[in-house]
């Protein structure tokens, strides 16, 4: 059985949002697998967020949880 999350990636990484902003997943599948399964480089994530939370990338994703993910971002 699977689950469904929501997506949404921010900045420079907002090509790799999903068309519908949702994301097919094995169940107790983590972060990184779910940055893998959309082809976001991890050095270029610098947060992450799950359902308004940041956590690190090994954190367990569940059905309906809302994912974020930031860029680092530049300044000058």
């Amino acid at each position: 059985m699977g689950m469904k999350i929501e997506v949404r990636c921010f900045a420079t990484l907002g090509k790799f949002t999903p068309a519908d902003g949702l994301l097919d997943l094995p169940e107790g599948a983590a972060v990184a697998a779910a940055m893998a399964a959309l082809g976001v480089p991890p050095e270029e994530v610098k947060i992450i967020f799950v359902n308004g939370k940041a956590v690190p990338p090994e954190t367990a994703l569940a059905d309906g949880d809302r994912l974020g993910l930031f860029p680092a971002v530049g300044g000058g």
